[in-house]
């Protein structure tokens, strides 16, 4: 059920559509394997989608995991109180499907109906989220809305591993708590951190949902090839399946060879 889509994929991504010029006849696939890669090189649309995923990753992930371990880490604290109660609520917004979030985020940002504007109306400013050069950080902000919760949960439970005698251990030596939490807690986590960060990435490459759902209200700063998914999706549109493939093939080595990339540096990091 995982192999077979894969496989088919890959075997389409090496034939090549080909249509008469009056287009009265169905379309032909011919055998041509670097055809369509040599296209998607060269397809600034697609290339500027992958820039444009790398650089949301290369910001939103640090960000949201960062923000995850602040969370977990707090909660974790001694002295924290309703330590049910945040883990809940910090893990809500992940109950929320992802695209009835990016709806809710479309009537924040919406410039008639942003209770976010109205409140900045007084002092005479507004937040632009759907111009071109803020667009990409909007839907960051709801990833990372979403997500958070999800990647503080997990960093949270690899915290309850932690032997309480060596938590002890380094109070009694006079380590303050940011101390504990810094020398302590954080290198234990380290293949907690490392999982999430391997996760982070992967959705990162395969965001979809939340700039989709946004195109028809961004006026025209979200496009339809504002991902990879999205680009592969518009080939699927308008019948090139082949396309849509070696698209997605080449998404799927990027991210492995980035995700192997990352897991050989940690790993090295670790043994060192």
């Amino acid at each position: 059920m995982y192999v077979a889509p894969i496989g088919y994929a890959a075997v389409s991504s090496l034939y090549t559509v080909h249509r008469s010029g009056l287009g009265l006849t169905a379309p032909t696939k011919v055998f041509d394997p670097l055809g369509n890669y040599a296209r998607a090189l060269e397809d600034g649309a697609f290339l500027s989608s992958l820039g444009r995923v790398a650089l949301f990753g290369g910001v939103q992930v640090p960000v949201m995991l960062g923000a995850a371990l602040v969370l977990a880490l707090l909660i974790d604290s001694k002295s924290a109180r309703g330590k049910g109660f945040f883990r809940l609520s910090s893990f809500l917004p992940y109950a929320i499907p992802g695209v009835s979030a990016a709806l809710v985020w479309s009537f924040m940002y919406s410039a008639q109906s942003s209770p976010i504007n109205r409140l900045l109306h007084p002092f005479g400013a507004s937040i632009p989220f759907f111009d071109s050069d803020l667009v990409l950080w909007s839907v960051a902000n709801i990833v990372t809305w979403s997500w958070a919760g999800y990647n503080m949960i997990i960093i949270y439970a690899a915290l309850q591993s932690i032997p309480a005698e060596v938590l002890e251990a380094a109070r009694m030596d006079g380590a303050s708590a940011l101390r504990v939490a810094w020398s302590v807690k954080i290198p234990f986590v380290r293949g907690a951190l490392v999982l999430t960060t391997v996760f982070s990435i992967i959705g990162s490459a395969q965001l979809y949902n939340e700039p989709t759902v946004l195109l028809p209200v961004s006026g025209g700063s979200v496009s339809s090839t504002f991902t990879p998914i999205m680009s592969a999706q518009s080939a699927v549109a308008a019948g090139n399946y082949p396309y849509a493939a070696a698209q997605s093939v080449l998404l799927a080595l990027l991210v492995g060879g980035v995700s192997f990339v990352f897991f050989r540096l940690t790993g090295r990091e670790e043994r060192a």
